[in-house]
Order: C-alpha cells, then sequence, then structure tokens
C-alpha cells in the first residue's frame, strides 16, 4: 500500500491537517487579540484542509472499491 500515490496523497493530507490544528492550538494558548485572530485563521485553514482531505480519502475508498485496489 505504500507503493500507492493515492495512499501516499491521504497520508500528506491527514499529516497536514494536523500539523494545522497543532499550530492553531499552540497559538490559543498565547495571550493578546493578535494571538486569537491567528489562531482562529489557522482553524479556519484546518476546516479547508480537512475538506480535503475527506475529499481524497473518499476518492481512495471509491477508486479502491471499484478496481479491487493494489
Amino acid at each position: 500500500m505504500l507503493k500507492d500515490p493515492l495512499f501516499l496523497l491521504v497520508a500528506a493530507a491527514c499529516l497536514g491537517v494536523a500539523l494545522i490544528l497543532a499550530l492553531g492550538i499552540s497559538t490559543f494558548g498565547k495571550e493578546g487579540a493578535e494571538n486569537g485572530k491567528r489562531a482562529n485563521k489557522f482553524m479556519r485553514w484546518r476546516i479547508y484542509a480537512q475538506f480535503g482531505a475527506v475529499i481524497v480519502i473518499l476518492a481512495f475508498v471509491t477508486i479502491h472499491k471499484q478496481f479491487g485496489g493494489q
């Protein structure tokens, strides 16, 4: 499965979401109005990244279901 490029894309998308989440959570812990705005921006990016990750995961599952996967 590690040779499947779509699986690697799924893994990269999930890691990207986790990274954005970690950045957002770490920014919430800091004081200041600017950090609050930055944390909200990270969380907004996380939603977009999660949407992309879900689309990639659904494509992976659909393709492997139709073609038997390898």
